[in-house]
């Protein structure tokens, strides 16, 4: 089967990889892979720390793709030893202060509840794990089986992955999915889904919007490595924060969240960013700024992707927000299998790409 697929970050990539492995011929158009969101993710795969209260459809999609993953980093190294950054330390939740300390366990109260793994440790034994901990922290959770993988090396992985699987590559955006030949095209380009027409009638029935979030990435000095080793999470004053070690002594800061259409880093929320990482691991003043960037991530009106099929012919599978690096296990699985006209190996009805659709109609009239 021919399958065209709309968008090469790492929804695109790992759906045509799997469908590739499925020996379909695939063919990936983006003018500029692995550009968007995915360039500018953290990469944290933590279907437990990144729990938000109201939105339970989602869980049981984060709890699939934390399994799933292993099988995505596998297929991947099939095809290429290029390395993904995929790490498995684990993930530690640590609160500033007395209220932060009643919101972490409130949390993980709510996360026990939807089954995810968690284990209240003392700010001792947090402090064991981590030295670089900041002395005053109030409470600590720790989580076993959130894991990590390095969003920029995977994309290039798994951009060379599909090649060598026979994925040939277009360097060109689609605006209208009837313009290009084949049996079946998936709509994995992010935003850009907004802009392709060709599979519906009227208003497009997709509600995106651009969400950023600013991100500083620092080098830690020979003399403090490793600064950390696990994903640090943290809650300051209620607002979180997160760091990220990578395997090159690096480390990723995270990350606002705000809807302004300002597409550069703001000073302001980079200013805050740093001020509460360093309220948790107070080390991070000797480190080196190497870059601070922001990216916008698909969002849909309840935060759920769009994941299933519009049409006999085209897919959708878009509208992942900050969860795009994780859900890319189910992407991948799910994405493949409703191209395939099979049936989803997870519930994807909270996920149905036209659920917005009379809302749009509305608005128009």
């Amino acid at each position: 089967m021919k399958v065209a697929v709309v968008g090469a970050g790492i929804i695109g990539l790992s759906t045509s990889l799997t469908l590739a492995d499925h020996g379909h011929q695939i063919t990936v158009y983006d003018p500029a892979p692995a550009s968007g969101a995915t360039w500018h993710a953290g990469g944290m795969l933590a279907p437990a720390a990144e729990v938000v209260y109201q939105q339970d459809p989602l869980f049981p999609l984060m709890i699939a793709a934390g399994k799933w993953y292993p099988e995505l980093i596998a297929l991947i190294q099939k095809y290429t030893d290029s390395p993904t950054g995929y790490r498995t330390e684990g993930t530690l939740v640590v609160a500033k202060d007395r209220a932060d300390k009643t919101h972490l366990e409130e949390l993980q109260e709510y996360q026990q509840l939807h089954g995810m793994t968690t284990e209240r440790i003392t700010t001792r034994e947090a402090r064991k794990l981590e030295p670089a901990l900041a002395p005053a922290i109030s409470g600590a959770v720790h989580i076993p089986g959130d894991h990590q993988v390095r969003p920029r090396l995977i994309a290039a992985a798994l951009q060379e992955a599909c090649r060598n699987a026979g994925v040939t590559f277009e360097a060109e955006a689609v605006k209208d999915v009837n313009d290009v030949a084949a049996d079946q095209v998936l709509l994995a380009n992010g935003l850009g889904a907004r802009e392709t027409t060709g599979w519906f009638e009227g208003t497009n029935p997709l509600k995106l919007r651009p969400v950023y979030g600013d991100m500083v990435e620092l080098r830690v000095p020979a003399h403090q490595r490793p600064l950390v080793e696990r994903v640090i999470r943290g809650f300051v004053e209620d607002r979180p924060i997160y760091l990220i070690p990578r395997e090159d002594g690096t480390l990723t800061i995270g990350a606002t969240t705000r809807e302004d259409d300002r597409p550069e880093p703001q000073a302001g929320g980079v200013l805050q960013l740093l001020r509460d990482a360093n309220e948790i691991v107070p080390g991070i003043e000797e480190c080196d700024i190497i870059e601070i960037h922001t990216g916008a991530r698909p969002g849909s009106p309840d935060d759920l992707p769009y994941l299933g099929r519009v049409n006999d012919r085209v897919v959708v599978s878009t509208g992942y927000f900050r969860h795009g690096i994780l859900l890319a296990g189910v992407g991948a699985r799910c994405g493949a299998e409703i191209v395939e006209k099979l049936k989803p190996s997870v519930d994807l009805e909270a996920c149905n790409p036209l659920r917005h659709k009379e809302n749009n109609e509305a608005d128009s009239e």
